[in-house]
């Protein structure tokens, strides 16, 4: 089974580069099947991490940033892949 572990934060208003450095310099304990990074409008960042586990499995995830670079807590949501679907 694939899940994916998603984490968002939003940085302090005009910290969102700082932000993102700080989520992509962050170590994870053993390396998953894939680890993706997006940024947006508002200064959020996006981490995906995909790992060969079960649903419920414990995984390593990204902490929670200094209070002082994030402008709410960090949100987080566990999804399983249900698979890939053709294109048009």
């Amino acid at each position: 089974m694939t899940v994916a572990l998603m984490w968002e934060a939003k940085a302090v208003r005009g910290r969102g580069g700082d932000l993102l450095a700080w989520a992509r310099a962050q170590p994870l304990p053993y390396a998953p099947m894939r680890r993706e990074v997006f940024a947006a409008p508002q200064d959020r960042v996006l981490v995906i991490t995909w790992w060969d586990a079960a649903y419920d499995a414990e995984l390593p995830e990204l902490p929670e940033p200094d209070g002082e670079l994030v402008s709410r807590p960090v949100h987080r949501w566990r999804f399983e892949s249900l698979g890939v679907e053709p294109t048009a």
